[in-house]
């Protein structure tokens, strides 16, 4: 079982974007049985709380789920529970090392260095573009499945 976590700022617009990206793109392919996604903060600022709403509208538009999700925290013990840790901009890689104490584990990086684009998906929270954050989070998920399929 391969085990995939994604880690924004407050875990309510692009990492449960993400993780719920990433869920529909396994499922479509059959591989639910071998690969687990999750999502974390590295605030706990949205604890228990579910996706943003627009992120839950954006992904409601592609006839992707969000159900159950809540927001956490990620945890130390997280290391050791997944096989890939991935911060969707550079400060949350950074905060990440810091806090799980892996400075250059090659485990944890940042999202969109697996595609063409090498920079950090902007916050929607911020910037109010969900169209832009999907856009990358697609592209994002689908060069991460198909690295994790070279491993199956």
């Amino acid at each position: 079982m391969i085990r995939v976590l994604f880690v924004c700022l407050g875990n309510i617009c692009r990492s449960p974007m993400a993780e719920a990206v990433m869920r529909d793109l396994i499922e479509k392919k059959g591989l639910s049985s071998k690969i687990k996604v999750d999502s974390a903060a590295m605030s706990s600022w949205h604890i228990g709380e579910p996706p943003h709403k627009g992120t839950q509208s954006k992904l409601k538009e592609y006839g992707i789920s969000t159900s159950g999700m809540k927001g956490r925290q990620l945890v130390k013990e997280d290391f050791e529970s997944f096989d890939y840790i991935i911060g969707m901009d550079s400060n949350n890689v950074r905060n990440i090392r810091e806090k799980l104490g892996q400075p250059e584990h090659p485990k944890i990086f940042r999202f969109l260095d697996l595609t063409s684009h090498k920079k950090d998906v902007p916050d929607p929270y911020y910037t109010g573009d969900f169209q832009e954050t999907y856009d990358l989070v697609l592209d994002g998920c689908k060069a991460l499945l198909e690295k994790i399929e070279e491993s199956l």
